[in-house]
């Protein structure tokens, strides 16, 4: 899918932009833009592009996405039905690296922040007390104003340069084929196509049409742009839905292993410990008691 560039909004009035967002839903755009972006999902689920990338996302997840890194959170189906009272929620903090001039960025006290840009550059999911903490944060620096606003981001920043509470998303996004945009046109047709039709059987004869490639073109290409098979791809969009259906815990495992695209249980009982680590029965498990 080709990353859109996306402008982000701002005024000669703010250094940064920050917004609590409440809407139907995060919108279906893999999109990217040379600010940095803290996004605090207080009420949303679905599924996360990032980079390279494909994973689940929830309420609480907290993630800090590096300049230019391609991403969209696509929610799960019923977000997108017009019920009432079914929105999402976020903490949206936005930033150029240069906000406050390059010369702050030479000064020695914030070698941790140049620091930080470089790892975010791979996407970080914040977990533990500093999660707590940024998301306290994230809310008192919506509703402040001149220097106080200022001060709020700075304690931001302290956080996140110091902590050693997080992940990388997507480790090897930096220095793939992917980060060069202009090798991504097919992509959009491709990820388009497997979103909608991931639950039906997709040859590779199929997505090869769909790409306008012959059959062993399309596998050098897609390995080439994603550092995986299309197969490979494939399963993680399939065991990121069935990750999200047992944590709604609406439906037998065996029944979600079908809904989710899956035609033979002992092949996916296979593929999901793969992917997570663990069984579905233990994910379920260790998910809905948290």
């Amino acid at each position: 899918m080709k990353p859109h560039f996306h402008k982000v909004p701002s005024t000669s009035d703010h250094s940064f932009t920050i917004r609590y967002d409440k809407r139907p839903n995060f919108g279906t755009l893999w999109h990217f833009h040379p600010e940095l972006e803290l996004h605090y999902i207080v009420q949303g689920e679905g599924t996360q592009y990032i980079g390279d990338t494909v994973s689940s996302f929830s309420n609480g997840d907290l993630i800090l996405l590096g300049e230019n890194l391609p991403h969209t959170w696509r929610c799960s189906e019923k977000y997108f039905q017009g019920n009432a009272g079914q929105e999402v929620e976020a903490y949206v903090l936005q930033f150029l690296p240069t906000c406050f001039g390059k010369e702050f960025l030479e000064l020695p006290e914030t070698q941790s922040i140049n620091a930080l840009f470089e790892t975010a550059k791979k996407g970080m999911i914040i977990h533990g007390k500093t999660k707590e903490r940024l998301a306290e944060c994230l809310h008192k620096t919506v509703n402040a104003s001149n220097l106080e606003r200022i001060i709020n981001f700075l304690e931001i920043l302290q956080i996140l340069g110091t902590t050693s509470e997080y992940e990388t998303i997507s480790p090897g996004y930096a220095n793939s084929h992917l980060a060069n945009i202009s090798e991504m046109r097919r992509l959009e047709k491709i990820y388009t196509f497997v979103l909608a039709h991931y639950r039906e059987e997709i040859s590779l004869e199929k997505i090869s049409s769909i790409a306008n490639l012959s059959v062993s073109s399309f596998a050098r290409y897609f390995k080439q742009m994603t550092n995986k098979t299309f197969f490979e791809f494939l399963i993680e969009i399939r065991i990121s839905n069935v990750c999200r259906a047992l944590i709604e815990d609406k439906l037998p495992i065996e029944v979600i292993c079908y809904e989710c695209g899956f035609n033979n249980v002992s092949n996916f009982y296979r593929h999901f410990r793969k992917v997570t680590g663990m069984t579905p029965f233990k994910y379920k498990k260790h998910y809905t008691r948290g």
